[in-house]
């Protein structure tokens, strides 16, 4: 997929402008004539970054509303009166603003899609496509209502994630401040003690403890300050398409993690073209937009690869199974929607059962993480420990004889 910039006129002469991902450059200006614009200017570019960065409670407050613009929609009020409507019950401050703009851009003629297609801090880029399925088939109401809970459920899986991450990151930051404080302070009392005593006469597995204190006290800070300056310029590495494309893949590798990002991210992308197709959009067209759900970068390409081949006549399953980046779970849900000609309901269902099998996984995965760190903490304290007793017995020792 390649970014393109466009100005182009709507049927009521208004001027907009905006950003869209397409294929090529004739896909990018046949999607902007399926949405009744006449093409000005359609240049290779990346779309501005988003003003500011707003947090998770910023995104939900943003889906709340959404869903409320659903609601207000199907009961039949005017767009700009049910988006007001939507912003009023708003209490996140910026979430709030960027919303205002949206609302004077519609109430300018500006479609409900590239209004909040211009929040990118607030909506992934998927967003827009399944708004203007919408509109495109006279049922924005739901349209709205989809995405609102598409929506949701990212925030869910977000959340559950950062939750079940919590306690053994903390665990973790614990154990590694134990160990620093044995070595920098507890260990150094000791060494007194053993300044009279030979080195030969020591235990091997003291010396190798008061070793590891001494190196720490020594080039520690130094060691700190080089991971100081290593995270802007690691930030700076990934940024780098080729960088981040690469790590991904090697992401992927990793036992358990690797299936873990892999579910997660099918799973995006069978919600996301569930939607998309349910609403009317063109199979290779949705599954070029669902592809944007997808944030790793190697499975991204594969997925670009499926939609070239798909723009090229045959099915859907086939050139995605061909990728060999989607679970074989998934491949068998999407072959036998095509057959039973039910595809938008068979990938809400694949969306759903891939969702659980995220959690299980991540569920076990710290349930094995929390006591191994334990464990581990528990191990190196012990050590230190009795590395410490062994040489204070062999001093007492070698002081009676």
């Amino acid at each position: 997929m390649t970014a393109y910039r466009y100005r182009a006129v709507d049927a009521a002469g208004g001027t907009s402008a905006g950003a869209l991902d397409a294929l090529d450059r004739e896909a990018a200006l046949a999607h902007l004539r399926a949405l009744g614009l006449m093409p000005i200017a359609v240049d290779e570019g990346a779309a501005p970054k988003s003003r500011s960065r707003i947090g998770g409670a910023g995104r939900r407050a943003a889906v709340k509303a959404i869903g409320e613009l659903g609601v207000l929609l199907g009961a039949g009020l005017p767009i700009d009166r049910a988006l007001a409507l939507a912003i009023d019950n708003i209490e996140h401050a910026a979430t709030r603003t960027r919303l205002e703009e949206a609302l004077r851009q519609v109430r300018e003629g500006v479609p409900l899609s590239r209004a909040l297609g211009q929040a990118a801090e607030l909506f992934p880029p998927m967003a827009q496509a399944m708004i203007e399925a919408g509109e495109a088939n006279g049922r924005l109401a739901d349209a709205m209502a989809r995405l609102a809970a598409t929506l949701e459920a990212r925030e869910e899986m977000r959340s559950m994630i950062v939750g079940q991450a919590v306690y053994p990151v903390a665990l973790l930051v614990i154990a590694v401040g134990v160990i620093l404080l044995m070595l920098l302070f507890v260990i150094p009392q000791f060494e007194t003690v053993f300044a009279s005593t030979p080195n030969a006469k020591l235990p091997a597995a003291s010396l190798a403890i008061m070793a590891a204190s001494r190196f720490t006290r020594d080039y520690g800070l130094v060691i700190l300050l080089l991971l100081v300056l290593a995270v802007p310029l690691g930030v700076r590495a990934l940024r780098a398409e080729r960088v981040r494309a690469g790590v991904d893949r090697m992401l992927l590798d990793v036992p358990q993690v690797g299936t873990i990002v892999r579910y997660a991210e099918t799973a995006q992308l069978a919600r996301t073209l569930g939607v998309l197709v349910t609403g009317g959009v063109d199979l290779p067209v949705a599954l070029a937009m669902a592809r944007r759900s997808i944030g790793n970068r190697h499975m991204g390409a594969a997925v670009d690869r499926a939609a070239t081949t798909l723009r090229e006549g045959g099915g859907l399953t086939a050139p995605l199974a061909a990728t060999g980046v989607l679970p074989r779970l998934a491949v068998g849900f999407l072959r036998t929607g095509e057959e039973t000609s039910s595809l938008g309901p068979m990938l809400d269902r694949l969306a759903d059962v891939l969702d659980r099998e995220v959690r299980l996984r991540i569920e076990r995965l710290v349930a094995v993480l929390t006591p191994a760190i334990t464990v581990l903490l528990g191990g190196i304290v012990a050590t230190v420990i009795a590395s410490i007793m062994t040489a204070i017995l062999g001093f007492n020792d070698l002081a009676l004889g």
